[in-house]
């Protein structure tokens, strides 16, 4: 059973499937591909108002040394929470130079450099008792940012990291192709798994060296947890239930891997539209299954897209708080919600290059 709701499968972004340049990355992610003053399909002034409300109130929680923390003590999540943001205000346009918010960028690029420790962990393991989920996601922020980072010199800053990084990955993947909580522990689960994909992706994306082996080996670890009713279980390690995030999250694995035309990449959709109604609405884990979700429906491009998103839109504005603009958390902590919904509202702007069609 998953044991918190953050960790049964979260973000960001998920991956496109070869080398982007950096030159192309930058204009898109700067919107210089359509009219600065043109709102995108489905994106109505009262979504620009919330995204806005939204962002200004993580620009108002960031700590003084650039990280975002849920809540004070063991599970406030820093590392990953900076990196969920940071993707957040990504796709808002700002970089490290740029932007309304370019000063928050750089300050938690700042801290989620200083966070890696000596064996390539991005980390502060002295409050993080699951650390490899945030050190996927700062992979994914870090390789994200890289493309839009102007300086010579911060860029190899960036670019030591995502090596090192990447071998931390490399060295902790189980026998069966995923990972677990802990680095060297060589076990495997399905939410952890799509993290360390994701940042993989990103940092080949950037241009950093990536073993094929490596992503290969977990794709075949999603291949080997799902089910017969095309849903992921929450390892392959044991049989177990299907998992609707991860199917999700899977789901978008497949189409950024570009294999649109895999048996898998179907079962797993179809799976995903008998699980999640229309609106978004499952169970529970609404925000962490709808980032996924909103990914895997948008990156497919078959038409849903224009009946799922404006029904999930305003789902998700209705959900905003009227006295600070943050989500709720689920149980996890408002930075938490407000940096999901805020992803999955800015999607139809299609800048950074991991979530573009």
């Amino acid at each position: 059973m998953i044991r918190h709701p953050l960790f049964s499968g979260v973000l960001s972004a998920l991956i496109a499937a070869g080398p982007t340049s950096v030159v192309f990355a930058r204009a898109a992610f700067l919107g210089q591909d359509a009219p600065v003053n043109r709102l995108p399909k489905h994106i109505t002034p009262e979504t620009q108002a919330a995204i806005d409300r939204g962002l200004a109130f993580l620009a108002g929680v960031q700590n003084r040394d650039g990280s975002w923390a849920n809540r004070a003590g063991a599970e406030g999540f820093p590392v990953a929470m900076t990196a969920l943001s940071g993707v957040a205000f990504l796709m808002d346009g700002n970089t490290t130079t740029t932007g309304r918010y370019a000063e928050n960028v750089e300050r938690a690029l700042r801290f989620i450099l200083g966070s890696q420790t000596p064996t390539g962990l991005i980390a502060r393991e002295a409050v993080e008792s699951r650390p490899m989920f945030g050190h996927g996601f700062s992979l994914l922020f870090l390789g994200e940012l890289h493309g839009m980072v102007e300086s010579p010199q911060r860029q190899r800053e960036i670019q030591d990291v995502l090596r090192r990084g990447v071998v931390l990955t490399a060295r902790s993947q189980s026998p069966l192709g995923g990972w677990i909580y802990t680095p060297d522990s060589r076990g495997d689960e399905g939410s952890v798994t799509i993290t360390q994909v994701q940042g993989l992706r990103s940092c080949r994306n950037s241009g950093v060296e990536v073993p094929k082996d490596l992503i290969d080996n977990a794709m075949k670890y999603l291949d080997r947890s799902q089910n017969p009713d095309g849903g992921i279980a929450y390892t392959a390690s044991r049989p177990g239930p299907s998992r609707t995030p991860i199917t999700a999250a899977a789901a978008a694995c497949w189409l950024n891997a570009g294999e649109y035309d895999n048996p898998r990449l179907k079962r797993a959709m179809d799976y995903c539209r008998r699980s999640i109604g229309p609106d978004g609405v499952i169970g529970d884990h609404f925000f962490y299954a709808n980032v996924y979700w909103a990914q895997s429906v948008y990156l497919a491009d078959d038409g849903y897209w224009d009946v799922y998103f404006p029904l999930v839109r305003d789902r998700i504005l209705s959900l905003q708080s009227t006295d600070d603009g943050s989500w709720p958390g689920e149980g996890v902590g408002e930075v938490y919600g407000t940096a999901m919904a805020l992803i999955i509202l800015q999607i139809p702007y299609n800048r950074l290059p991991i979530m573009q069609r």
